[in-house]
């Protein structure tokens, strides 16, 4: 399963993610919003996302924002979480952030890439897996900082 939200910033390209997640045949779950509003705060949609990530072992979780800062900022508030922020540049970022950190959640800056760069960015995450060996052995020492 695959948990998204944005903000409203993030919001069109929300829904563009959810189209191209199910045309892959993706199990998607919108955690909101569910309407423009220039008013709302990210935390009350990114912080319940990324709490249903913790609470599924195995899903995965792709939040949106104007830069994906503060969503990263917010989702890794959650124990269990490793959120990763891209908004633009070299796509190993996106690779290294599963393959040595197991990143669960992808924080993608709407205002900094095209709909294009954000498809191929959410594939090779979803499709890049965990290296484990000594990469685990530091996932291992962060859970241990949560306790």
């Amino acid at each position: 399963m695959i948990y998204i939200a944005s903000d409203h910033a993030g919001f069109e390209l929300k829904n563009k993610i959810i189209a191209h997640l199910k045309g892959s045949n993706q199990a998607v779950e919108d955690c909101g919003p569910f309407k423009v509003d220039p008013d709302d705060d990210y935390p009350d949609f990114i912080y319940p996302c990324a709490q249903k990530v913790a609470q599924n072992p195995g899903s995965m979780g792709i939040v949106i924002g104007m830069s994906g800062q503060g969503e990263a900022i917010v989702a890794n508030k959650v124990k269990g979480i490793r959120a990763a922020l891209y908004y633009g540049g070299h796509e190993d970022i996106i690779k290294l952030s599963r393959q040595h950190n197991n990143s669960n959640i992808l924080s993608l800056g709407a205002r900094f890439l095209s709909v294009e760069q954000v498809e191929r960015a959410i594939d090779l995450w979803i499709e890049t897996g965990f290296d484990g060996g000594r990469h685990q052995r530091r996932i291992d020492k962060i859970n241990a900082l949560e306790k």
